[in-house]
């Protein structure tokens, strides 16, 4: 494919995916299009439920895998939107609509940058290109279904909006219920074990302990408790309190560390909703992040939750547009964005693939 129209292409496809809705698990229509983009290319995919991958032409299993990743999935349209949602209008150098900027900016960018390697034979690196679906509900019908169809992977370029810099980090998500207990009695009477008072004390510890190991990109972990639940009427003593606590996992620990860390301190049963939303990290000397700083790129650490989360292999998060503008009213990215997206995504791969 030729390098000078990957641009335009991008922003067409972008265009109808914007015009399809495609909210979390009802994203069979842009699948269907991404699916027939492709194959109109001449490129063999796969599909499975709402996730459409493709290796390139010249897949060699010996050598290492590269996987390029974004999703089609969108939010539903905030009651602040003064614009149609799907119609992808431009306007001063801005397309509009939802999903442009998360991340369909991301995933068109990616895609054109498969497209434009996918013939070369002469490549270090297999590409995997993978849009994939639930991302916006960290649903298990996503990329998470199809990890085991695309053999092993040596590293990973996720695309969201990053205004093209490198997020090395990023948060993981630990949801904990937790169950303080105690004995019904009559409120009147010295009667019964108050659960609510058994929970402040860990209710206390959750807002003021502070795990001592600090990421260098990510700062301390964060944990808030954020609902209680307790009682049944105002004249019986609760004899079970209950409580939510939403921590927010840094690569400094792994969840398993975190989680032995937490029941050791609390008297509450804690159970954790999942463990999928792991932190995750890439080496500052990792070939691909070695070639973003080369071209000028800077590094942070990212406090958002993505399909990075999922994948147990370095990961790059890397993207056109702004986080700042995901899920908001009037949704846009600017075009300029996507042309230099898929000009970095080129720049980086020529440096590590070839």
């Amino acid at each position: 494919m030729h390098k000078e129209s990957l641009y335009p292409e991008a922003v067409e496809l972008l265009q109808q995916l914007i015009a399809i809705p495609s909210f979390s698990k009802e994203e069979d229509q842009t699948a269907e299009i991404i699916a027939g983009f492709l194959q109109s290319k001449g490129v063999a995919i796969e599909r499975k439920l709402n996730n459409v991958w493709a290796f390139n032409r010249h897949y060699n299993p010996a050598l290492p895998t590269l996987l390029l990743n974004s999703h089609h999935d969108t939010v539903k349209p905030n009651t602040g939107y003064t614009r149609d949602p799907f119609t992808a209008s431009v306007t001063d150098r801005k397309l509009y609509g939802l999903g442009s900027n998360d991340a369909g900016g991301c995933l068109v960018s990616l895609l054109m940058t498969f497209l434009y390697f996918y013939d070369r034979s002469d490549l270090r690196y297999n590409l995997i290109f993978a849009a994939t679906a639930e991302e916006e509900i960290s649903g298990k019908d996503g990329l998470e279904v199809i990890l085991p169809e695309l053999g092993e992977l040596e590293a990973a370029i996720v695309g969201e909006p990053t205004l093209m810099q490198l997020a090395v980090a990023e948060k993981g998500l630990l949801v904990l219920d937790c169950v303080a207990k105690g004995h019904s009695g009559h409120a009147a009477r010295e009667e019964g074990l108050n659960a609510i008072y058994e929970a402040l004390p860990d209710i206390t510890w959750f807002q003021t302990y502070r795990f001592p190991k600090v990421s260098e990109h990510l700062g301390p972990l964060k944990m808030s408790v954020t609902m209680v639940q307790a009682g049944t009427q105002h004249n019986v003593v609760p004899d079970q309190c209950q409580f939510t606590v939403d921590v927010r996992l840094t690569d400094a620990y792994s969840m398993e560390e975190v989680l032995g860390v937490i029941r050791q301190h609390v008297k509450a049963t804690v159970t954790p909703r999942s463990m999928r939303l792991k932190p995750s990290s890439i080496p500052m000397e990792h070939p691909l992040v070695k070639a973003g700083i080369a071209l000028g790129r800077h590094t942070y650490g990212s406090p958002t939750t993505s399909d990075q989360a999922l994948l147990s292999i370095p990961s790059l998060k890397l993207g056109p547009g702004d986080s700042a503008r995901s899920h908001m009213a009037d949704e846009f990215i600017y075009l300029h964005e996507i042309e230099e997206g898929i000009g970095l995504y080129i720049d980086i791969l020529e440096q590590v693939i070839r």
